[in-house]
């Protein structure tokens, strides 16, 4: 059964972004090195630490009504 949720925040985004990468068994530090980019970055955007952009996307989204959902197959190891 997969998990789903509603990305509505930074905050929302950060955590099924942490949760879609757990239920891959992959670490920050693998994800990082397959992007190219660093493992703070991974971590900041699973702590859903704003940026100017994300932020002006989710209020948008807000001011538009749009919904956004997320789905995270369990246990999935497809890349």
């Amino acid at each position: 059964m997969a998990l789903t949720g509603t990305v509505s925040s930074p905050q929302a985004l950060g955590r099924l972004l942490q949760q879609a990468r757990l239920s891959r068994g992959l670490s920050q530090q693998q994800v990082a090195a397959q992007l190219g980019i660093s493992q703070g970055y991974v971590s900041e955007l699973e702590s859903g630490k704003t940026s100017l952009a994300l932020t002006r996307v989710f209020d948008i989204m807000r001011l538009t009504g749009m919904t956004l959902q997320a789905e995270i197959p369990e246990g999935s190891t497809d890349a």
